[in-house]
């Protein structure tokens, strides 16, 4: 999978966001907003394939939280991004 080019990572007033680029009369309240570490996977897997299995060992290795949790958020920051349309298959 890959993080679709139609959304960009913006920082606004210190929040990370996403949004869609080229869309005029954006909806705001359809913007996608990032915690520190959903910036991070993203940042991250900017214009590369990845896996779940890949999104969970960056977790992995840039938080040291455990596999599980990391497998678990990984797979439900790719649901979201899917869910909107920023992941491409």
């Amino acid at each position: 999978m890959k993080l679709s080019n139609n959304y960009i990572l913006r920082e606004i007033a210190g929040e990370k966001i996403v949004v869609k680029q080229g869309t005029h009369g954006v909806d705001m309240t359809k913007i996608i907003s990032f915690n520190e570490s959903a910036a991070a996977l993203w940042e991250n897997f900017t214009n590369k394939d990845f896996t779940a299995e890949d999104a969970a060992q960056f977790l992995v290795s840039r938080y040291g939280i455990s596999a599980e949790t990391a497998t678990k958020d990984a797979g439900l920051w790719i649901w979201k991004l899917k869910d909107c349309g920023a992941i491409i298959e």
